[in-house]
């Protein structure tokens, strides 16, 4: 799809912190973008997720204030830490 960093950065720090939690990992991505202050008011989020056998999900939000600080967000005390770098490529996997 060609988004850059920035952009498939909550899905890698998600999925190197809790793992591939299916699809609640979007929540997860959400609360990142909400512990690194990254949601604004009127800003739109897409999130899409695909469940077991033929399920998908999408949902556009829009929020309604700018993100703040909650104490229960599972990357409190941590999201200091991301991003991590992507692993190095496979020697069993060509790149094109």
């Amino acid at each position: 799809m060609g988004f850059g960093p920035y952009v498939v950065e909550p899905a890698r720090s998600t999925l190197h912190r809790f793992g591939n939690t299916s699809s609640s990992l979007v929540f997860y991505e959400l609360a990142y973008f909400e512990a690194k202050r990254r949601v604004r008011a009127g800003d739109r989020l897409w999130m899409l997720a695909f469940g077991t056998g033929f399920k998908a999900c999408s949902n556009v939000w829009r929020a309604l204030r700018d993100a703040a600080p909650d104490a229960d967000n599972p990357w409190n005390g941590c999201v200091h830490r991301y991003p991590v770098p992507p692993p190095p490529p496979s020697k069993t996997h060509k790149h094109a």
